[in-house]
């Protein structure tokens, strides 16, 4: 098992930026990424980031790109989700996810992570 714990979300206007951390613990050897999803209410999940567990390779969602960065401290086995030049339209609850999926095309689904945090909400206003 692993578990997950988010935390760095808030209230930011809009043009700010926002570190979300996400630790793990347990059984972490056996992951292979880890990713961010945001979901707003009545919508899916939706995939935003991934990093692999070495910290070599990341993947994002195209319309974050510039935006976003994903890294990890393997140390504090930490994934941090840097996100600048905030915007109204980023508004959701960012969650966290780790499982053994590597980089590519299933990155994006949310079947391919077994382990979810309880997420962190970031609202983008003024």
């Amino acid at each position: 098992q692993v578990q997950l714990v988010e935390s760095g979300g808030g209230l930011v206007q809009p043009g700010g930026s926002l570190r979300l951390s996400c630790a793990a613990s347990g059984s972490i050897f056996s992951i292979v990424s880890m990713g961010w999803f945001r979901q707003t209410p009545g919508k899916e999940r939706e995939f935003v980031a991934a990093i692999r567990r070495s910290g070599i390779g990341t993947q994002y969602l195209d319309s974050v790109k510039g935006r976003f960065t994903i890294s990890r401290d393997n140390a504090k086995n930490t994934v941090y989700l840097e996100i600048n030049s905030l915007k109204p339209e980023d508004t959701a609850v960012y969650y966290c996810a780790a499982g053994r999926v590597d980089l590519g095309p299933a990155t994006v689904t949310t079947t391919s992570y077994a382990y979810w945090g309880q997420g962190t909400q970031v609202t983008v206003s003024s």
